[in-house]
């Protein structure tokens, strides 16, 4: 029987014997029988109609109560129940339940409102940002995910990884650079994937960025450096070659001065001068000539750099045939460890003599050293001299401060140390004055 039969039958059963003791005092009292049939009707249904109003004060707040949480538990916070006063305990009732709803539904519209804006950062940002089921589907998708494949995001729901070329990437454990094809562009992307949690469940959470853009900016400063680097030292040539080659030609146009000698005396004299005039300006535009063919000659051997060829070689062999070939001043080596590398024994002597080079001509001599660990060779040559000049461009290609540098000595050394998978770092020498190069390579 349901709570609310029960308690109209409790009731019932409550006024049962006041309604019996009614109708026997009616039933010896009423002589007419017709009356006494109309005032047992109304005592009957007094307690009836009694027993129904009770049972509707008691189950009507539970049903109210009853529909709002239900209502809340759909979703739906606009329910509000009535007669919530504080000093009455179904109103009371009321009244939380009616501040619960409220409580929900602030909640339930910040939810929506913090929805809607991540909704709109992630559509507006550039970076692509999926995120797959453990089934490797398509749970989450922005804008920029869904130009990559030229639809609308929720055409990819349920898109499974390898369907979309992403099953590889899915696979990353950390940021890593990877060359992807879709159909709204190929290039090179950065990805990055990580687990997320979302309904219980482990999720993979997928970021590409689009590199190209960064890697054509870098591209055009790079072209923008060489191309001022270019124009200053090509310049710097043909600006002398063009005043000088001026002046030759005036030279020639203007007529020889007389001074009151004999025609033939003025002629020697003409002939003698111009021609010192020509051999003087003719010497300058071919050491402003060469000067720019040796520049041109090491922009060419910088750029034509090849990959090494990998061989074993003794670090101790390669450091002393290098000390042995600076004349100028005297090389200190400090023998390290004997150590073999996998490495290209041309291209090393050419980057150690660049750092040897520029040892000795700052001053002092210089001094090789070199030690292991962790999996790294440090090759270090110091010097004496004054330090690292305030410049952030030294290895910037044809930068130089020493007159008469080319500028690719220490590009050029970066750059083989890099192709093997090292480094190259100038630090100020501590302690003491001078400069420290450090070249790092793998061990085998």
């Amino acid at each position: 029987m349901s709570r609310d039969r029960r308690i109209f039958l409790f009731v019932a059963l409550a006024g049962l014997p006041g309604a019996v003791v009614a109708l026997r005092l009616l039933w010896l009292t009423v002589p007419s029988q017709a009356l006494r049939w109309t005032l047992a009707a109304i005592i009957v249904g007094s307690l009836a109609g009694f027993a129904l109003a009770l049972q509707a004060q008691i189950v009507r707040p539970l049903q109210t109560l009853s529909n709002m949480l239900a209502a809340v538990r759909e979703g739906d916070y606009t329910l509000r129940g009535r007669d919530a006063f504080a000093d009455d305990p179904f109103g009371a009732a009321m009244l939380e339940a009616n501040a619960i709803a409220e409580a929900l539904r602030g909640q339930r519209l910040d939810s929506l409102e913090a929805t809607a804006l991540l909704g709109s950062v992630m559509d507006e940002i550039e970076v692509a940002v999926l995120a797959f089921d453990p089934d490797c589907r398509v749970r989450f998708s922005n804008r920029a995910a869904a130009q990559l494949f030229l639809t609308e995001p929720a055409r990819l729901q349920a898109r499974a990884a390898s369907q979309l070329g992403l099953a590889e990437a899915l696979l990353s454990t950390g940021p890593t650079t990877m060359d992807l094809a879709f159909p709204g562009g190929m290039g090179r992307w950065e990805v990055r994937a990580r687990d997320i949690r979302l309904g219980g469940a482990v999720h993979r959470l997928l970021v590409l960025s689009d590199l190209r853009r960064a890697l054509r900016e870098e591209e055009r400063q790079a072209w923008q450096r060489l191309i001022r680097v270019l124009g200053h030292e090509i310049n710097n040539s043909l600006t002398p070659i063009q005043s000088i080659a001026q002046s030759l030609l005036a030279l020639i146009a203007k007529p020889p001065p007389d001074g009151g000698l004999r025609p033939e005396a003025r002629d020697d004299l003409g002939a003698s001068g111009l021609r010192e005039d020509l051999g003087s300006g003719l010497s300058v535009i071919a050491a402003r000539a060469d000067a720019v063919a040796r520049f041109m000659a090491s922009y060419a051997r910088l750029a034509r750099l090849p990959l090494p060829r990998l061989r074993p070689l003794e670090v101790g062999q390669w450091v002393l045939r290098v000390a042995a070939l600076e004349m100028r001043a005297s090389v200190v080596v400090h023998a390290g460890p004997a150590v073999t590398i996998d490495a290209d024994g041309d291209q090393l002597d050419q980057a150690l003599i660049n750092l040897v080079a520029n040892a000795v001509e700052a001053g002092g001599g210089a001094e090789i050293s070199w030690s292991a660990a962790a999996g790294m060779l440090d090759v270090v040559v110091a010097d004496s001299g004054p330090g690292l000049p305030p410049s952030a461009n030294l290895f910037t290609p044809f930068f130089t401060t020493k007159k008469g540098g080319s500028g690719i000595g220490l590009v050029l050394s970066r750059q083989i140390a890099e192709n093997h998978g090292g480094s190259l770092v100038l630090q100020d020498r501590a302690p003491g004055p001078g400069c420290a190069a450090r070249l790092r390579l793998p061990l085998r």
